[in-house]
């Protein structure tokens, strides 16, 4: 067990060491984002890190999945989490990938891959609601853009958000770029742009 202690000890400090500018923040609270935690677990425990997701319950309306981590097959923590599908427009379509996620991303919380803490479910769920209303609003004024000189106005005031967007959450990137070419083809068709 001694050995399996001095893997983590190392694989923890190591992500202490590399948490500069790689947080996101929720509700003030700064959080290491899974592929943050699972790159550096990665990188540092090699093949002696297993981490072994499950589905535990999936209907029409939610998915619940379990993580389990193993360092040198010894089993190390547990996360789960739920997603309902119709938390936001990200999870109708992904709502089973968001659940791994997040239950990889809490059993690494417990195995002491944390910033400032373990996120509860309610502010995971706030932090996507607040982020799904972005991307929302940013579609809805795209479908005002009425002139070049506004979509180009379109285009300045929403490249930080989508920048962001696509450093943390792709999933939700490629949803938005997915809606965002369907009303850019609609503006070309128009000859708005």
């Amino acid at each position: 067990m001694a050995d399996i202690k001095d893997k983590l000890v190392l694989a923890v400090n190591e992500f202490k060491k590399s948490l500069d500018g790689q947080t996101i923040s929720i509700h003030g609270k700064s959080y290491a984002t899974v592929s943050l935690r699972v790159a550096i677990a990665r990188r540092v425990l090699g093949t002696a890190l297993d981490i072994v997701t499950k589905i535990v319950h999936m209907d029409k309306d939610s998915v619940v999945t379990q993580t389990d981590i193993f360092i040198d097959d010894k089993h190390v923590a547990t996360g789960h989490a739920e997603e309902k599908r119709n938390a936001s427009k990200i999870n109708q379509t992904s709502a089973l990938e968001n659940s791994e996620t997040s239950s990889c991303g809490r059993a690494l919380a417990f195995l002491g891959f944390i910033s400032d803490g373990i996120a509860s479910a309610e502010e995971v769920s706030t932090a996507i609601m607040q982020q799904d209303k972005k991307i929302q609003q940013a579609l809805k004024d795209l479908e005002a853009v009425s002139h070049k000189g506004s979509y180009q106005e379109w285009l300045s005031k929403n490249k930080s958000m989508l920048g962001e967007l696509k450093i943390k959450n792709p999933i939700a990137y490629t949803t938005f770029m997915e809606d965002f070419q369907v009303h850019k083809t609609n503006l070309q068709t128009k000859g708005v742009i």
